[in-house]
């Protein structure tokens, strides 16, 4: 139950049950598969202090050995922003297989680091130890987060050339990314044409996601009539394309975009966010009028929003996918889930200690925008794991670069 719902993103529920096996009278105790699931679950929420208790018991019960455990733990570590604790697990290790090299390339990749998790996959062949198809998803994606096109094609070549390896539709949808975010759209099309498998949604989703960053609307209309025939259910795919629309002020396309959306009963995935404070996990979801901290919440924003314009903030807008005046488009922003995980953390935690925040989809302009400011302003580090990777702000710069 516990890995079912870990691998569902039902982490909290996870947790839950995790709880009520502890509690059990049976006195059951649980093992290196239990513990696999329970960082997974850890990992997906940023819950770092639950995540050190695991540890401790890991050492404590000597599961230390199993490596898929020492492989989770890394992950775990990593997604809650600690990269250096997980690469002293790794660096600990006495025996390693494909599956920690895995872990500790997709690592640094995570975290921006794209240069190391090349560093790590060439140390990793030296090793004598032979890629899996999952490595050069791992690496691929690092390139892709760090711009680094050129050592992306030469991976994406080697696949084949040097390791006789099939190419999959992820290792596609990895190369159309690595194009497509350095704003070589015409190029990711090119190689979505010339596959000899058939694309599939995932390589489609990620030419649409480019298309978003970069405001392409031919390519985004291509990309999205193909993956509406493939996933006529995914909402996310229509809302994508509204974000398009709305940032190249095609209002009548917007509407016929939402239109889609209400006649096939599909509803927008609200953003959600979680947050850490006392080794108690809370969650926030963009304009959540039932939460008990959202008046605090918001008049807090709104304080610190109005405080940021005079040292320039200027909101981000454009983000806002509804035709309506500036001063409605502002309230709308201030409701997003991660400003209000964001002011959660500034009331709640101790002053200098990091706020760890993960969210369920893409960081927006506007809350990056915003998150700078405060980690300067508040003198905070905070570190947010959007759905692609992990953004360390401080002192009012962000560890992406403003690049993801």
């Amino acid at each position: 139950m516990i890995a079912c719902y870990a691998k569902n993103g039902m982490a909290f529920d996870a947790l839950r049950v995790f709880g009520e096996m502890m509690l059990e009278v049976n006195d059951l105790t649980p093992n290196s598969v239990t513990m696999v699931s329970v960082l997974q679950a850890c990992g997906a929420l940023a819950a770092l202090e639950q995540g050190k208790l695991l540890h401790g018991y890991i050492l404590r019960r000597g599961l230390d050995s199993v490596l898929p455990v020492l492989a989770s733990l890394i992950t775990m570590y990593a997604r809650c922003g600690d990269l250096e604790v997980g690469k002293r697990v790794f660096d600990q290790m006495v025996r390693r297989d494909v599956v920690s090299w895995n872990a500790m390339i997709s690592s640094y990749g995570m975290h921006g680091f794209g240069n190391k998790a090349i560093e790590v996959y060439n140390e990793m062949v030296s090793n004598k130890i032979a890629p899996s198809p999952i490595t050069f998803v791992s690496v691929l994606g690092a390139c892709s987060h760090s711009g680094l096109v050129d050592e992306g094609k030469n991976l994406f070549e080697s696949i084949t050339r040097d390791h006789n390896m099939r190419l999959t539709v992820e290792h596609y949808a990895c190369m159309v990314d690595l194009l497509g975010r350095a704003n070589r759209l015409e190029e990711a099309a090119k190689i979505i044409q010339d596959m000899r498998i058939e694309p599939g949604p995932k390589v489609w989703g990620s030419l649409l996601g480019s298309c978003r960053i970069h405001c392409n609307v031919e390519l985004a209309e291509r990309a999205s009539k193909r993956l509406f025939e493939l996933e006529p259910t995914n909402a996310g795919n229509y809302v994508l394309l509204a974000e398009i629309y709305a940032e190249a002020r095609l209002w009548d396309e917007v509407l016929k975009v939402k239109k889609l959306l209400q006649t096939r009963g599909l509803q927008k995935r609200p953003g959600c966010s979680w947050i850490e404070v006392k080794k108690k996990v809370y969650s926030f979801e963009s304009v959540d009028e039932f939460n008990p901290h959202v008046e605090q919440l918001h008049a807090f924003l709104l304080k610190l929003s109005t405080e940021m314009k005079e040292y320039g903030y200027q909101p981000k807008t454009k983000v806002v996918l509804y035709d309506v005046d500036e001063v409605e488009k502002e309230r709308i922003l201030l409701g997003h889930s991660e400003k209000l995980a964001v002011a959660f953390g500034l009331i709640n935690s101790s002053k200098g200690e990091t706020i760890r925040i993960t969210k369920n989809l893409r960081l927006c302009e506007d809350c990056h925008s915003v998150t700078k400011f405060v980690s300067k302003f508040a003198s905070r580090e905070i570190l947010v794991r959007d759905v692609n990777r992990i953004h360390r702000f401080r002192d009012g710069v962000c560890s992406c670069g403003d690049y993801w």
